[in-house]
């Protein structure tokens, strides 16, 4: 058994044979390698990876069109290398001229100048620099910088955006489409017809969000004349009513394949949600969509132990931070945010990534009012999300189609991104000012019989 002192002795030789090598390194180049290294210059330091020449922001500015009819907002970003330009989607439709000055009046001086390849700097120094932090109208603005500098990397290393994002998890992106009608047989058939174009998935709704103006008695607050002409009534009790009655007569129509979902649109109380979902439970709903408004996020708890209903939440979330108590705490299944609102792919592949932990799958919201070039890059961090789960899509019309080259196609249910250098998706400029934006968009202004606002 060796003592301690031949431990010592062992570890004095051990020491002496690393001198050694060491100083034959000095007599076999090793001091000069150790040199040459301590000489680097701050030039050296400085200089690009090779094959990558330094590119920077000259030019950014809002471009607003309406193609489709809901106002929609892309930012441009020119570079200093000619041709090079990226596009992003800044689209908060009801307040669109606000985004539209906001990118016209701060961004240029912020951008230009910057190198376009350090997004992650730019997102964070841009997200404090008007020190208050959050609300739509500077995410949007901030969200269409940081998509159209994605696209720009992304063209830059010559591939589609999904490979840098990690490369594709699926061959396609699967999606779900929409079917509303004045009664449940209406809804079946239109169910029906989207089974034979190929879908999967399927929201369904009675009228509007929420049965909003379809269900219900006439609104006393109309007689009174209270509010403004153009206001919406909404018979929360009766909605409430409705819906398992459309779950069964759609699901007896169609089939169990289906994957069925519905929207609340967080217009109903948490209790009413809660003894809603409870019925549903046998029509096994694929997922609920905002049961519960912002303001109600302490109900969530006691709505999650009330009932196994799976929930997708966050459409109305503008703060990357308020994902995280419910994706710990388990308390929705989906992911369920609008990716401009919340401040564009870099934001929104951190919420994504931090879902892997808990379980939590993404979908994104994708309405008509996010235009296809916010659609392509939802559609990108679909395929490299391991954790994906479903994405809303719409249809686009040739109009819109001719205003926004590129944009991802459907088949059969699935949504196919354009296979170019990119996000794959542009706008044509001279296209899109035939559709100015304008201030109408649209009143949400839902009440109760007696008056009362709902919030969404």
């Amino acid at each position: 058994m060796k003592t301690t002192e031949d431990h010592l002795v062992t570890g004095r030789r051990n020491a002496l044979k690393i001198l050694g090598l060491g100083s034959a390194a000095l007599f076999t180049g090793g001091f000069r390698d150790v040199s040459s290294a301590h000489s680097i210059t701050q030039d050296t330091l400085q200089k690009p990876p090779v094959g990558l020449s330094p590119v920077k922001i000259k030019s950014v500015k809002a471009i607003g069109t309406a193609p489709g009819g809901s106002n929609l907002v892309i930012v441009k970003v020119e570079t200093t290398e000619p041709g090079l330009y990226g596009v992003g989607c800044a689209t908060f439709t009801q307040r669109a001229e606000a985004v539209v000055t906001a990118i016209n009046k701060y961004m240029p001086d912020f951008c230009i100048g910057r190198d376009a390849d350090n997004i992650e700097d730019m997102w964070h120094a841009f997200y404090v620099s008007s020190y208050w932090r959050n609300g739509p109208v500077l995410n949007n603005a901030l969200s269409g910088l940081d998509q159209a500098l994605w696209d720009i990397k992304a063209k830059r290393a010559n591939m589609p955006l999904y490979q840098l994002l990690g490369g594709k998890c699926r061959f396609a992106v699967d999606c779900y489409t929409h079917a509303s009608g004045p009664t449940p047989e209406a809804v079946a058939d239109k169910v029906q017809q989207f089974i034979e174009q190929g879908f999967r998935h399927v929201r369904i709704q009675l009228g509007a969000y929420g049965s909003v103006g379809t269900l219900g008695s006439k609104p006393d607050f109309k007689n009174a004349a209270f509010g403004m002409p153009n206001d919406s009534f909404m018979d929360d009790k009766a909605y409430a009513r409705a819906v398992p009655a459309m779950f069964e007569v759609v699901r007896k129509r169609c089939g169990e394949e289906v994957e069925l979902m519905h929207d609340i649109h967080e217009r109903s109380q948490p209790m009413d949600v809660i003894n809603m979902c409870r019925q549903l439970e046998q029509y096994r709903p694929f997922a609920i969509e905002d049961p519960l408004s912002p303001e109600n996020r302490s109900w969530w708890k006691q709505l999650r132990e009330s009932t196994s209903v799976p929930f997708m939440m966050g459409e109305l979330f503008n703060n990357i931070n308020e994902f995280v108590d419910p994706m710990v705490n388990h308390y929705f299944d989906y992911i369920r945010l609008h990716v401009s609102e919340i401040g564009g792919i870099t934001p929104a592949m951190k919420v994504a990534r931090l879902g892997e932990w808990f379980n939590v799958k993404t979908a994104w919201h994708g309405p008509g009012d996010t235009s296809p070039i916010g659609h392509a890059a939802q559609a990108h961090m679909d395929l490299a999300a391991w954790n994906f789960g479903i994405q809303e899509t719409v249809a686009f019309s040739d109009k819109v189609r001719e205003v926004f080259p590129g944009a991802p196609t459907m088949e059969n249910g699935y949504l196919f991104v354009n296979e170019v250098p990119g996000h794959g998706a542009d706008i044509n400029e001279k296209e899109a000012a035939k559709y100015p934006i304008n201030n109408n968009a649209g009143n949400w202004t839902v009440r109760k019989r007696d008056g009362t606002i709902i919030t969404p």
